[in-house]
């Protein structure tokens, strides 16, 4: 309802329907956003005394020389704003179509850029990277942004560098709330109350999508300057809350602004790739789905499209007859038999056919998303994939990446090992990969304080012997490998807050069984049970926990009930160790970086997966990096425990890790 009543009384975007006080009030309550006192204060006023936007369309180069002049004069006096419109098929490719710059006092400018095609009022990019040369490089000119590493690319793609960009709105909401949507238009009406206009509306979409040049100039113009107007009033709204938290303002400055450069120059850097022996392994691929096809037809007594959950639940439920927990699976909202990957695995052990089909779905989505899939996001330039690192999307600060998404390869499967055979070394170089060792249990160990894990990491004791020798009462040359097996599962399942019953269907043991291993667990080490309880306590108090940098991870669900919260207290307990493992993977990728510079290396960072760091190194710095990777990578921070990290190199990714 409140949506409706705004787009009718909204005029020209800004939204003045709403008292701004009492919205700001709203919005510190509902959101999450650390916000009161005098940024609640600042929330008011910013909606109060928004300037007014005024937009000049830059005609020809006489204007554009008048406005770099102009934009050059505030440098070291006032940090600008600036968005830039582009369009190609990949990031490598982006092209400026035009780029939009702010002040705070409400002005702004467009600059059309051609794009290859001929366009009256546009200025091509060498004459645009010469008259602002001293705009986007001057490191003394700050520059605010959002989504600055594409930024980076779309101008880099066109010979031009940027220096001075001090703030990302992006990453400043990341920062603030990791959990929420940080689209530019949500930002801007769930700070603002200002609606903007998204791109989907002014192009369309699917087959009938237009480019920006199809719209004309004004209406790009428009669409661009809003984005700088709000970014500028974004940029010095963020600001007040991070400055006031150092923990906070350390997050954002120290690793998500400096990471998002590093990142740039991996993505530039790209991974080359054996596209023929991904081919090769297509083809075996298909010759094992072809195998386990026939094995599928002869467990049902019939044909059918084993690529069909309809038909696979037909076979199983209808025809076989299977029964789970005594009583056929309740049916979809489809109206179709669950066939989900917890379904057939409980069955897997009893039925052949549900064995076969979960074998099958593993070989063939490990086809389709990587074997036949990468050899076509080759660049063609250069033989190599060139993934995009998305740095504000998982609410633990954890990167993911896309287009290919690199995170998922299975490495546990002989053919997801294969997968990272066609990853390799550029000519006269090797492939190194650094690890961290099991980095979240040295993070519970120092969140903790627990004395006994503590104390095993401190003499570089083999953890899970450690804990089964602990649980099971025996010295640890005693241990038996089942023993450090259980010991294994109870060490990783409760740092994701496992209770009892997940425990015993992890072993296949009896619950009671399961209940005892975690009790003597605890009375083991008690640090554990203390911190867990601890956790979930601030947890449920304040709304969120923090990682051991101090950044703050927002979980709503604690005040739900039922499945959603008992989830949020999982989340509690993991969430600590994942973030502090996520920042101190981002802290040693900064260092890396910062090394390779410093010493002029050739070496590059090219990959960043979980815990792991992939670089590629030409063979006469192999011996150098080998040595100092881990010396960088152990010494980003000082918890309670040493950090440790493993080193490998070979011509693949497989052989290096």
């Amino acid at each position: 309802t409140w949506a409706r009543e705004l787009k009718k009384s909204s005029a020209a975007g800004e939204v003045k329907s709403l008292d701004s006080a009492s919205s700001a009030s709203k919005r510190a309550v509902v959101g999450a956003a650390p916000i009161e006192g005098e940024t609640l204060d600042l929330l008011a006023s910013e909606s109060q005394a928004a300037p007014e936007r005024k937009l000049t369309i830059i005609q020809d180069e006489t204007q554009a020389k008048e406005l770099a002049q102009h934009l050059e004069k505030l440098a070291g006096q006032e940090e600008i704003s600036m968005y830039v419109i582009s369009e190609g098929e990949g990031q490598q490719s982006l092209q400026p179509l035009g780029a939009a710059f702010g002040r705070e006092n409400g002005e702004s400018w467009y600059v059309p850029i051609e794009d290859g095609i001929l366009m009256s009022d546009a200025i091509a990019p060498e004459v645009f990277g010469d008259i602002f040369k001293n705009v986007l490089n001057n490191p003394k000119l700050g520059k605010a942004g959002y989504d600055i590493k594409q930024t980076r690319h779309v101008f880099a793609n066109v010979g031009l560098t940027l220096e001075g960009m001090q703030d990302d709105v992006m990453l400043q909401s990341y920062v603030l709330e990791a959990h929420r949507s940080h689209a530019i238009e949500k930002l801007a009406m769930n700070w603002l109350q200002y609606e903007l206009a998204d791109e989907e509306s002014l192009l369309g979409k699917g087959a009938k999508k237009k480019s920006f040049r199809d719209v004309g100039t004004e209406k790009t113009a428009e669409f661009a300057s809003q984005r700088a107007y709000v970014i500028a009033r974004l940029n010095r709204l963020f600001n007040k809350p991070l400055s006031d938290d150092k923990k906070l303002e350390s997050i954002y400055r120290d690793i998500e602004l400096p990471i998002s450069l590093v990142l740039f120059k991996m993505e530039q850097n790209g991974v080359l790739i054996d596209s023929m022996l991904l081919n090769k392994q297509t083809a075996e691929l298909q010759a094992q789905l072809k195998e386990l096809e026939e094995k599928a037809y002869e467990a049902a007594g019939e044909t059918f499209k084993l690529s069909s959950p309809k038909q696979l639940g037909e076979i199983l439920f209808d025809k076989m007859g299977v029964m789970i927990a005594d009583s056929k699976p309740k049916k979809t909202a489809s109206g179709n038999y669950s066939t989900s990957e917890e379904v057939l695995s409980e069955l897997a052990a009893d039925y052949p056919l549900a064995k076969i089909a979960l074998e099958y779905r593993t070989l063939s989505k490990l086809m389709t998303t990587y074997t036949e899939k990468l050899p076509h996001m080759v660049d063609k330039k250069d033989g190599r994939i060139h993934t995009t690192f998305e740095q504000a999307v998982a609410v633990t600060g954890r990167l993911s990446s896309t287009n290919p998404n690199l995170q998922n390869i299975p490495i546990r499967t002989e053919e997801g090992r294969k997968v990272r055979e066609a990853f390799i070394a550029a000519p006269g170089c090797k492939l190194i990969s650094a690890d961290y060792s099991q980095i979240e249990l040295r993070i519970m160990a120092h969140l903790s304080e627990d004395p006994g894990l503590v104390d095993a990491f401190r003499h570089n004791a083999d953890i899970h012997t450690a804990t089964a020798a602990e649980v099971f009462g025996k010295a640890r040359d005693q241990v038996t490998p089942n023993d450090r097996r259980i010991a294994k599962v109870i060490n990783f399942g409760l740092i994701y807050g496992m209770s009892a019953f997940g425990l015993a269907k992890n072993l296949g043991i009896d619950r009671q069984d399961a209940k005892n291993y975690i009790t003597k667990y605890f009375a083991r080490y008690p640090g554990v049970r203390d911190y867990m309880d601890r956790i979930k306590a601030l947890a449920d108090r304040q709304g969120y926990v923090e990682t051991a940098l101090g950044r703050r991870l927002w979980l709503p669900d604690m005040r739900a009930g039922g499945m959603r919260r008992a989830a949020a207290e999982r989340a509690a307990i993991n969430a600590p160790m994942q973030g502090s493992a996520a920042d101190l993977i981002k802290l040693s990728m900064i260092a890396v970086q910062k090394w390779i510079e410093d010493k002029k290396l050739k070496s590059k960072l090219i990959l960043q997966i979980h815990d792991e760091l992939i670089m590629e190194v030409p063979e006469d710095e192999v011996a150098l990096v080998t040595e100092n990777l881990p010396k960088i990578m152990d010494s980003v921070v000082t918890l309670h425990v040493p950090l440790i990290a493993e080193v490998g190199s070979g011509d693949n990714w497989e052989a290096a890790h």
